[in-house]
C-alpha cells in the first residue's frame, strides 16, 4: 500500500516476491521501519482529528527510543498531518518545518525574569515565543504585557507564550484575560507537557483558549498503544500457496489484493481477496518494485502528507471519533476462504494414514 494509506486488521501491508534467502534477509529491518513509522503516524493522527485546527508540534526526541527513532517519529508526525517538529535535523532530512521556543535552562540562567525575556527576544526578533512557567505563570504573563510595549517601540513584536505545568486550561483562561485586557490579543498560547489526544481533546472540550500544542513524550513512544500486532508470513512457495493454521495465529494464504469501496467519498468498507479475483471498489496494493528497482520516484513528504489528509477525511463520522471502538467492515473474499480450505483439506489427507 503506498505510504499515507489507512488500512485495518487483517489486511496486507506489504507483497514481497523474492527467492527465500533474500526475502528472509530483509524481514526484521523491513517490519522495523514499517512497524515504527505507521505506529507513530496512527498515533499523531488521533491527535489531527481530534484538532484539526490547531497548531501541533512534535516535541518527543528527548523520550524517543534512540536518535533514529525520534527523527523518524518526527516524518510519520509530520506526515500524519503535524504542523512541524522540533527535532532540528528532521528539517535537515527531510523537510519537515520546525518549530521551537525557549528553555527553561535560559530563563533560569538570569536574575531576572524580565531580562531573560527581553534578551531572548532581542536575540530572536522573529520568533518571540516566551516560556511562561518558571515561576508563576500569571506573573510572568503580566510581565510579558509591560515588555511587549518596549518591544513593539524597536519593531519586535511578541508572537507567543508557551505553558508547560500545571492546570494548563485554568492558566490558559488566566493568562488570555491578561493579554486581552493588557492589548495584547494576537499574542498566541501554546501548551505542552505530557500531552496526547485525550488530554487534548479534554482541554478543547473545556473550552481552554489554546492555540496549538507541543505533543513529545506520549507520541514518540505512542504511550498506551507500544506495538502493533503486525508480522511478515510466507504465503506462497515454489508456486503454491502456504498457509499457517497454529491456534490463534493461523493466516489466509496465497497472493493478495484489498479493494476498498467509497459510498459519497467515504469509506465503506475493505475485500481481502485474492490476486486476479477483482471486486468492485478501489485496488490499494501496488507495484513500487520491479526486479529489484523502483517503479517510479519517490513521492516528497509534503505531497505523501497531502495524501494523508485526503485519507483521514475520508474515514467514517464514527471512526473520527477517539472514544469508543467503532467496527470497520474488512471481508475476507469466498476465493481465499476457499483456498485455505482447501489446503487444510489437503494436509489433512496427507495426515492419514
Amino acid at each position: 500500500m503506498p505510504e499515507r494509506t489507512i488500512f485495518f486488521a487483517h489486511e496486507p501491508i506489504l507483497h514481497v516476491t523474492a527467492p527465500l534467502p533474500e526475502a528472509q534477509l530483509i524481514e526484521s529491518r523491513l517490519i522495523n521501519i514499517l512497524h515504527f513509522q505507521t505506529l507513530i503516524a496512527s498515533k499523531a493522527a488521533r491527535s489531527v482529528l481530534v484538532a484539526p485546527d490547531k497548531l501541533l508540534v512534535d516535541f518527543g526526541m528527548r523520550r524517543a527510543h534512540g536518535a533514529e527513532a525520534g527523527l523518524l517519529a518526527a516524518r510519520a508526525a509530520y506526515l500524519a498531518g503535524f504542523s512541524g517538529t522540533a527535532t532540528v535535523q528532521a528539517s535537515q532530512r527531510f523537510g519537515v518545518p520546525v518549530y521551537g521556543t525557549m528553555a527553561h535552562s535560559f530563563v533560569q540562567a538570569h536574575d531576572d525574569e524580565v531580562e531573560a525575556f527581553e534578551h531572548f527576544a532581542l536575540a530572536n526578533p522573529d520568533n518571540v515565543v516566551l516560556l511562561l512557567d518558571n515561576y508563576d505563570t500569571e506573573s510572568a504573563a503580566e510581565k510579558t504585557v509591560e515588555l511587549a510595549r518596549r518591544l513593539n517601540a524597536q519593531g519586535i513584536e511578541v508572537k507567543g507564550v508557551r505553558l508547560d505545568s500545571g492546570d494548563l486550561a485554568e492558566h490558559a483562561r488566566r493568562v488570555r484575560r491578561i493579554f486581552d485586557d493588557g492589548g495584547l490579543p494576537n499574542v498566541t498560547i501554546f501548551a505542552s507537557g505530557n500531552l496526547d489526544e485525550c488530554k487534548l481533546h479534554d482541554l478543547l472540550a473545556s473550552g481552554a483558549p489554546i492555540d496549538g500544542f507541543g505533543i513529545g513524550s506520549r507520541l514518540d513512544v505512542s504511550a498506551d498503544a507500544p506495538y502493533l500486532d503486525c508480522a511478515y508470513k510466507l504465503q506462497e512457495y515454489a508456486g503454491r500457496p502456504r498457509r499457517k493454521r497454529s491456534e490463534g495465529k493461523a493466516t489466509w494464504p496465497g497472493r493478495k489484493q484489498v479493494y476498498r469501496a467509497f459510498v459519497e467519498g467515504v469509506m465503506a468498507g475493505d475485500v481481502v481477496t485474492l490476486q486476479g479475483d477483482p471486486h468492485p471498489g478501489q485496488p490499494l496494493l501496488c507495484e513500487v518494485m520491479n526486479n529489484g528497482q523502483r517503479v517510479g520516484t519517490a513521492k516528497p513528504l509534503l505531497e505523501l502528507r497531502q495524501y494523508a489528509a485526503e485519507n483521514l477525511s475520508q474515514l467514517p463520522p464514527r471512526l473520527k471519533q477517539i472514544e469508543g471502538d467503532a467496527p470497520y467492515s474488512v471481508t475476507i473474499s469466498r476465493a481465499v476462504r476457499e483456498l485455505a480450505r482447501s489446503i487444510d483439506q489437503s494436509a489433512y489427507e496427507r495426515s492419514l494414514p
